[in-house]
């Protein structure tokens, strides 16, 4: 009996050190290690709770932690008068003066200057029963909603009016997945922000009396962050090799691929190493033709999936290639997340079955169970042969990895 005690204590010692030490984020007291950011609303300690109050025409406000976080487990709980729509941000940030912002208004990329100041970020939306929307992720002052949860017929119903509700958010590289009362929310994908404050949302607010939300049992598990690894040198074409037709070359820290007259073969530069789970990025500058970014890729028949990068349509799509290829398998129609003759960035996520590209923030793409695809491979940049001539500027080539 003693001995069967003694096994349980230890495995719950090892299962506590695997999972992590909390850290509360509130003292239960003061509001020490919490600044205000933007707005009037009013933040109180009562009774063990922050209780956040609206003020007549006041802009959002935010009450933000003074440090920031990066990959964690967040937990909390909140109380939020119906009336009023509330949330906690996530890996958030301040615009810096003469910021510049681009966004999709459904037909293209516009440009607009953001206010200084302005907090901007993951939200992880606190609304009502009626919205549904409790659980959701939204990009706060800069994309919107990011993972809108209201048709969802679990999640739409987790969040509770009038009592308290539990919050747990995990944050992991380019996942983030919420959870309101134990049921699954949010699975987001987005690479964009690694790291940020959190910070504890008062919405703007008109009503006959001020609305209130409130938040206790706030607690961080701090489990480190994932950076951006460069995968190519930026000078030269090493680690990379050039297979078939077309020309690549460096020329001012970037890489310059494009079709040879006369030459119909299309050209690849291939990566050395070979990855499995991958969420990668590069930004790209397209003159002319058609071209992709290759991931999971065979070595010897480069087949495998491609990000279609086209000066006509499709940018952002996914393309399978080779003999048993599904060729193309989904995505955009047109080119609307593309800044033509400019620098885009493109991002994709390969983790397991899910697939998730984006081009300059906006998701154009996204399998949840591609489970008749590949799961590991190389990189490939490619350039198409003399039949259709491709011009296309490359660089910043890199891979999100956790710290070290």
């Amino acid at each position: 009996m003693i001995r069967i005690l003694w096994l349980a204590c230890v495995i719950c010692v090892i299962a506590s050190a695997q999972e992590g030490s909390w850290t509360p984020l509130f003292d239960g007291k003061t509001l020490s290690g919490w600044e205000v950011c933007n707005g009037k609303a009013s933040y109180k300690v009562e009774g063990g709770t922050i209780t956040g109050t609206t003020a007549e025409g006041s802009p959002n406000s935010f009450l933000c932690t003074t440090r920031e976080y990066g990959d964690f487990v967040l937990e909390f709980e909140t109380r939020t008068d119906p009336a009023l729509n509330s949330g906690v941000q996530i890996r958030s940030h301040r615009y810096s003066p003469g910021q510049m912002i681009h966004s999709l208004d459904g037909k293209q990329l516009t440009a607009r200057k953001t206010p200084a100041g302005r907090v901007y970020g993951y939200q992880v939306e606190i609304a009502n029963e009626e919205s549904g929307a409790s659980g959701g992720i939204y990009d706060e002052a800069r994309r919107g909603w990011l993972a809108n949860i209201s048709s969802d017929p679990a999640a739409s119903k987790a969040f509770k009016d009038n009592q308290w509700n539990r919050y747990r958010v995990v944050a992991e590289g380019d996942n983030i997945r919420v959870w309101v009362n134990d049921v699954p929310c949010a699975n987001l994908t987005d690479s964009l922000d690694q790291s940020g404050f959190i910070a504890l949302q008062v919405h703007a607010y008109k009503g006959e009396k001020p609305a209130q939300v409130r938040w206790r049992n706030l607690r961080i598990q701090d489990r480190g962050r994932h950076v951006w690894k460069p995968l190519w040198d930026g000078q030269t074409l090493n680690g990379w090799a050039h297979r078939g037709g077309g020309s690549f070359t460096v020329e001012n820290g970037a890489i310059h691929a494009q079709s040879v007259d006369g030459d119909t073969r299309i050209g690849f530069i291939v990566s050395a190493q070979s990855f499995g789970d991958i969420t990668a990025r590069l930004k790209f500058k397209m003159t002319k033709g058609n071209s992709g970014f290759f991931l999971r890729a065979a070595q010897d028949t480069l087949a495998g999936y491609e990000v279609e990068i086209d000066d006509a349509k499709g940018t952002g799509g996914f393309w399978e290639t080779g003999a048993n290829g599904r060729k193309w398998v989904t995505g955009p129609e047109d080119n609307a997340a593309v800044m033509p003759g400019d620098w885009n960035d493109l991002t994709a996520s390969l983790h397991g079955h899910k697939i998730v590209f984006h081009v300059n923030g906006v998701k154009t793409m996204e399998l949840l169970n591609d489970t008749p695809g590949r799961l590991d491979g190389h990189l490939a940049l490619q350039a198409h042969g003399s039949r259709r001539p491709t011009e296309i500027w490359f660089k910043d080539i890199e891979i999100l990895v956790p710290a070290r």
